[in-house]
């Protein structure tokens, strides 16, 4: 019967899926997702299906009249001056409010709690003390009453309290105060899908036993017992054959949300995995595990993914939490739920990003306590490792400390050394998919590095270096745009053009469904706008780094930040200073800053080169990267601009090579679907040669895919996959797990 189901098509169960769960009563439509814009969520839309699919289904029309609501909460909250841990121990002193030094928080007795007498000294230890206050950004959680808030809203609580001589203060005074009705609303809205996804899955254990040595087959978990599975609540929610991971939390332990893990077969015959979250990524702050945690435990392995918990608690026994997002970001918010570990042992995969991420997070979490399993061929990442046969247990017990004395051996880095030889693609950085001649030349987007764009007035480079940006922000690039040029709103138009890659002024219709997909970008902007001091700027990108785990800032330009300095009367030695202080920052924040530099006034006829950047030679020096945008300004014909690059740290390719502008899409890379361009033969023999060799190639690939095909038609019946189990995740999954069947989710949650 489940063999039969899965082979009718994707069709008809896209059509059960849209009218929803059998398992439930028919609802109204209006009942869900009242005052939406959509008639699925935004999570589920930009997760799961592309554009193409969401073009031919009616269910998923825009409607006429927009009902968009500002989320208050999703702008980046700077701070005009920095909080400093130092402020806040004064503030809890001047108060009499005792505290303890933490980890990465300060811990008090919560002032949302009636404890009886706030002078008992059996109050004011620290196993008693619920409420943590981030040392970094003030930003407070108590964990008894599950209010939080910034710095200053607990201020004004501390302040109220003591006007009133009360001994403390009801939670409803602050969660009356930071949610709205609109967001209270969204919020329920949210929760209602979460209990309907949750309450249609079914538990492992009452699954086939065919079914379920399928499902994790295709998730890679084979080795994983049904025990451990069962233990930490995982799901599987058939409509899309994914698993479903639960994010309990609160004092009573209750559902707050869900993670949906999806598996599509690619083309090239790969396993892809798709994530979904409810409620939205940005609102998703779950550590997966953190609910079996004990209050006595002092050690914690922190994984990437749910799976690799799974795989480490299984073989280990350690208690082992997950990110909810990954290797990108590790959210402030979710610090002190850190803190009663007196070890953390950080086992985030077995790649170069992941290894980068490790160095990152064990500042947030402290160096001391950190440590580190080393990536590689003999470290992979936990679910892999246990697929392997390995001992998980040895694994951690090799583990390195987060930080080194000042002076060390080649002993201790030496398996960095051999990580690096190993993982040289790895290591050059995250490859442009619009800009492939650039991979061709600078390798990649890496970390710590500096690059200066130049480029003459009026050519572009802001609409440029804005599709570049964009480019690495869709891949996941955690990006800060710093734009003192041209506001935020014109900056983000012209990203949104080249993100939908049309003109949406001709399009309004779909302006909603791009803003949607646009938002759920890693991507934000300060507020400034026109000279700023360099020390101001500073900071807020040292807060954003810290909060949002941010890879790339952008500063568009140098000259805005030069008329506020007052160091001295010569520009130069002030541009030297800023020029400076971004270096530093890039290297001590493994932090990729693209600043942006006018050159000097050149003549039309002539084109750029390094020394026409402006000011002194010291710019050149620090940086890493030199990208050039050249432009003819005499030229009015295609192949007018180009991209130079003119310096390269990394392993010293310069070159250059020809942009198209596109004004339709305001972007600079060829369209997808592009007319090729054809080379003239003069030779006839040449000519003769050239079509023997495209006849010998498509004859290779049709015979490739005549044998691909006749091996998977003798692998789909059940027999073949009794007698040749090594074809079963390869061929037989590609059957059951159709490209489509994973992207019924979003179509799910519509009533």
């Amino acid at each position: 019967m489940w063999r039969g189901f899965l082979l009718r098509g994707t069709t008809r169960l896209l059509r059960v899926a849209a009218q929803g769960c059998t398992c439930r009563p028919p609802q109204k439509h209006s009942s869900s997702l009242c005052g939406s814009k959509w008639r699925t969520p935004r999570f589920a839309v930009s997760a799961c299906f592309p554009e193409e699919t969401l073009r031919g289904a009616d269910y998923l029309s825009p409607t006429v009249t927009r009902t968009y609501k500002k989320d208050t909460k999703s702008a980046l909250d700077l701070p005009v001056k920095p909080i400093k841990v130092t402020h806040i121990k004064e503030f809890l002193r001047s108060r009499d409010i005792p505290f303890h030094d933490g980890y990465c928080c300060l811990l008090a007795p919560s002032i949302f709690v009636d404890r009886g007498s706030r002078q008992d000294p059996a109050n004011s230890k620290k196993e008693n003390c619920s409420m943590f206050i981030d040392k970094t950004t003030g930003q407070f959680l108590c964990k008894e009453t599950m209010v939080e808030g910034s710095w200053g809203d607990l201020r004004d609580c501390v302040d109220m309290m003591q006007k009133r001589d009360q001994t403390f203060l009801s939670p409803k005074v602050i969660l009356e105060y930071s949610e709205s009705k609109a967001e209270k609303e969204e919020r329920e809205r949210e929760l209602r899908e979460v209990e309907r996804i949750w309450s249609c899955s079914l538990p492992f254990s009452d699954l086939p036993e065919e079914e379920a040595r399928l499902i994790k087959t295709m998730f890679k978990i084979t080795n994983v017992s049904n025990t451990t599975i069962k233990k930490f609540g995982i799901r599987l929610f058939k409509p899309t054959k994914s698993l479903v991971f639960p994010w309990f939390g609160g004092h009573n332990s209750s559902l707050k949300g869900i993670k949906l893990l999806s598996a599509q077969i690619t083309e090239a015959g790969s396993v892809r995995y798709n994530e979904a979250t409810v409620p939205k990524s940005s609102s998703y702050h779950d550590l997966f595990g953190l609910s079996l945690v004990g209050r006595g435990d002092s050690e914690v392995v922190l994984t990437s993914s749910e799976l690799d918990t799974l795989a480490v608690s299984q073989s280990t026994g350690l208690p082992s939490v997950a990110l909810p997002r990954g290797v990108s970001c590790l959210p402030p918010v979710l610090l002190p739920y850190m803190e009663q570990f007196k070890r953390v042992i950080l086992w985030l995969g077995g790649d170069m990003r992941a290894r980068e991420a490790s160095k990152i997070f064990s500042r947030k979490l402290g160096l001391k306590r950190c440590s580190l399993v080393q990536p590689g061929e003999n470290h992979p990442c936990p679910v892999d490792a246990l697929a392997q046969g390995m001992d998980l247990t040895r694994i951690i017990k090799s583990t390195i400390p987060a930080v080194h004395k000042s002076i060390v051996s080649f002993r201790q880095f030496r398996e960095d050394v051999y990580g690096e030889l190993t993982n040289t693609e790895q290591l050059a950085g995250v490859k442009w998919t619009r800009f492939p001649e650039l991979n061709r030349i600078l390798k990649g987007h890496r970390r710590g590095e500096l690059t200066i764009f130049t480029g003459p007035t009026g050519s572009g480079k802001t609409t440029f270096i804005s599709e570049l940006a964009l480019d690495l922000c869709i891949q996941g690039v955690n990006t800060l745009w710093g734009s003192f040029e041209i506001n935020n709103v014109r900056l983000a138009k012209i990203m949104l053009t080249q993100f939908a890659m049309q003109r949406l002024e001709e399009n309004l219709e779909r302006y909603d469904y791009w803003a949607d997909k646009f938002e759920e970008l890693p991507l934000y902007f300060m507020t400034f706008h026109g000279q700023q001091k360099t020390k101001a700027v500073l900071d807020t990108m040292q807060h954003a780094v810290y909060l949002y785990d941010i890879n790339h800032v952008v500063i568009d330009n140098l000259q805005f930040m030069m008329g506020q300095e007052k160091l001295t009367d010569n520009k130069f030695a002030v541009q030297d200073n800023i020029v400076g202080a971004f270096r530093k920052f890039a290297t001590n924040s493994s932090c990729h800053i693209t600043l942006i530099i006018h050159p000097r006034k050149e003549e039309d006829d002539k084109e750029l080169q390094t020394a026409s950047i402006f000011g002194t030679a010291k710019a050149s020096q620090e940086a890493d990267n030199i990208l050039i945008l050249q432009e003819k300004k005499l030229v009015s014909s295609p192949g007018r601009r180009s991209l130079q690059v003119t310096k390269n740290r990394f392993d010293g390719d310069v070159g250059i090579f020809p942009l198209d502008f596109l004004k339709a899409s305001l972007t600079f890379s060829s369209p997808v679907k592009g007319k090729s361009r054809l080379k003239k033969v003069n030779n006839k023999a040449e000519e003769e040669s050239g079509n023997v060799v495209t006849v010998k190639r498509v004859d290779l690939a049709v015979k490739k895919v005549d044998e691909t095909n006749r091996k998977e038609k003798g692998n789909i019946g059940r027999s073949a996959y009794r007698e040749r189990k090594d074809l079963y995740p390869k061929s037989v999954l590609k059957h059951y797990f159709a490209e489509e069947l994973f992207m019924v989710i979003s179509v799910y949650v519509v009533k």
